[in-house]
């Protein structure tokens, strides 16, 4: 029998493996699980979240105008809509467990990694293809998804680190991510090699500022001067 060629999310993605084991071997992430987080470090990352998120859900809806078709279309811009329904909701919950509210989160300054990706997001979303915005939105849906599972089987003594696994860890989420999977193959199958290249690249690229995220998280990451 013939072997099957990988998809172009399973090339995608082992382009990406090494950086999702770093991810994972992060002390961000593996202090989730053994509860050993220092919760400022946890706060931070909270408040540029909602920095991020705030902006990938426009980079979300760039992409929803660009979509080849009318479903697809509806199902980013529904995505666009859920960032603020369910991801940031999540914050409500997490905020005041935190000892934190939503008028010193929103206030609190962008961090030069949180700038530097959203700011990465929305000029490939816009002046990229349909599917250079694809590769870039991904890695937030799919590393965000994989972690989620990861950290799921470990659990967290923190009540609060263990809400935020939860949400990515659960089968809502995962079904979300297999649609965006879905049509990301579909996509592949009509690049030609240059076009594939590029929206590749993307992909690379935000997948490393995912890790990024998570380390500028950790160090309490500020602008120098």
């Amino acid at each position: 029998m013939t072997p099957r060629s990988p998809t172009w999310s399973e090339r995608l993605w082992a382009d990406v493996e090494p950086t999702f084991q770093a991810i994972l071997a992060h002390p961000f992430v593996t202090g989730l699980t053994d509860g050993t987080l220092d919760p400022d470090v946890f706060s931070h990352y909270v408040a540029q979240d909602v920095h991020y998120l705030r902006d990938y859900a426009r980079a979300l809806a760039i992409v929803a105008a660009k979509a080849p078709s009318l479903t697809d279309t509806a199902m980013f811009a529904r995505h666009a809509a859920e960032v603020h329904d369910v991801e940031l909701a999540l914050h409500d919950e997490l905020l005041p467990a935190l000892g934190l509210d939503a008028a010193t989160v929103g206030g609190a300054r962008v961090a030069p990694t949180t700038q530097a990706y959203t700011s990465y997001l929305i000029a490939t979303t816009y002046g990229g293809s349909f599917a250079d915005g694809l590769a870039a939105i991904l890695p937030c849906y799919w590393i965000y998804a994989r972690v989620g599972t990861a950290l799921l089987e470990r659990g967290s003594p923190d009540p609060r680190f263990r809400r935020w696994i939860d949400s990515y860890g659960g089968d809502d989420f995962a079904a979300t991510v297999a649609q965006v999977i879905a049509l990301t193959d579909r996509v592949g199958l009509n690049l030609d090699p240059a076009e594939e290249a590029v929206a590749r690249a993307h992909f690379v690229t935000t997948a490393r500022y995912e890790w990024m995220f998570f380390d500028a998280a950790y160090r309490l990451e500020d602008w120098p001067v």
